[in-house]
């Protein structure tokens, strides 16, 4: 290292530490919400809206659902009918199984965010708990119909699965 006349040496670490102050974080003002903004959370707060959009995002959810599993779907007499006829029976599969699953995926997203919903706003807190009764309530409205032994087991089931979605997600602390 060559100095020039007059220059002194110097500790690289100690320039860069003299050179640059420290910079302190900006400390941003508290914004309050517009009233805009409030109406909006207000609306979305209502169990009966949040609700039916549950319903309807799992309507449409269901609808891809069975769009793309009833494309899968073979004829048993595919060797036997014609180009036309296989069009058609693949046509009506996926109708079927779209409308299906549409329609037990609304079912099933309205339930389990009316459920939760009214839980939460009962007990007050944003917790596991009202997740387990949610999918409780959810898995036994869904599997009613096979009667009780049905609607336990679906309870059970759906709870499980709604704490094995809630700690994948990890929306709770």
């Amino acid at each position: 290292m060559s100095l020039k006349s007059g220059e002194e040496p110097t500790n690289a670490s100690s320039d860069s530490s003299l050179s640059a102050p420290e910079q302190k974080p900006k400390i941003e003002p508290i914004r309050l919400p517009t009233p805009e903004e409030i109406r909006g959370q207000d609306i979305w707060n209502n169990c009966a809206v949040r609700s039916v959009v549950s319903g309807v995002m799992g309507g449409g959810l269901g609808l891809a659902m069975g769009l793309f599993l009833g494309a899968l779907d073979n004829p048993i007499m595919q060797e036997e009918m014609t180009t036309r006829q296989q069009l058609i029976y693949q046509a009506k599969q996926m109708g079927r199984r779209s409308w299906s699953s549409c329609k037990g995926f609304a079912l099933m997203g309205l339930v389990f965010s009316a459920a939760e919903c009214i839980i939460e706003k009962a007990r007050a807190k944003h917790d596991m708990t009202n997740t387990v009764v949610a999918g409780c309530v959810t898995g036994g409205v869904i599997s009613a119909r096979g009667g009780p032994q049905a609607a336990c087991v679906g309870c059970a089931g759906f709870a499980a699965f709604s704490v094995v979605i809630e700690k994948f997600l990890d929306r709770h602390d």
